[in-house]
């Protein structure tokens, strides 16, 4: 598949670290509860760390216990890619960047207390949290207990 934004491997080497050029040029996953973006609770919007597109809004992320930021829903329609992913012995399916291809994590739809059922489980490092302007509390749904 083709994507609007195309860098080369140096490219992606130079704007990167290195396990956020793992994670997301490689389909790496960053180890559970130690990603920064898991206990953000302000309002404002999550970014591909790759290129910048919109992603999801803080207001369909929810504490799901897994370890990873999680987020019911994306921004829009068009903001990822759905593929599936035959890797570890098991299907699941991946979630990338639908601007750059940038791998971001797996959806599930374990997430029955969400208005969708789904779980967007993304990693921490393939992400740019932006706040709103005086974000201060969290509007997203709440996990169940």
């Amino acid at each position: 598949m083709t994507y609007p934004v195309t860098k080369s491997d140096q490219q992606w080497r130079d704007e990167l670290n290195d396990l956020e050029y793992a994670v997301l040029r490689h389909a790496a996953t960053e180890r559970p509860f130690t990603g920064d973006l898991l206990g953000e609770t302000r309002t404002g919007t999550y970014h591909c760390k790759g290129c910048d597109s919109v992603l999801f809004d803080a207001a369909t992320k929810f504490d799901a216990h897994c370890g990873w930021p999680s987020f019911f829903d994306p921004a829009n329609n068009s903001a990822v890619v759905l593929k599936d992913d035959l890797t570890l012995g098991m299907t699941r399916t991946e979630v990338v960047c639908a601007a750059c291809g940038s791998h971001l994590g797996h959806v599930f739809d374990d997430a029955p207390w969400t208005p969708t059922g789904q779980r967007y489980c993304m990693n921490s490092v393939s992400l740019t949290f932006r706040p709103d302007s005086g974000a201060t509390g969290h509007v997203g749904a709440d996990a169940h207990e």
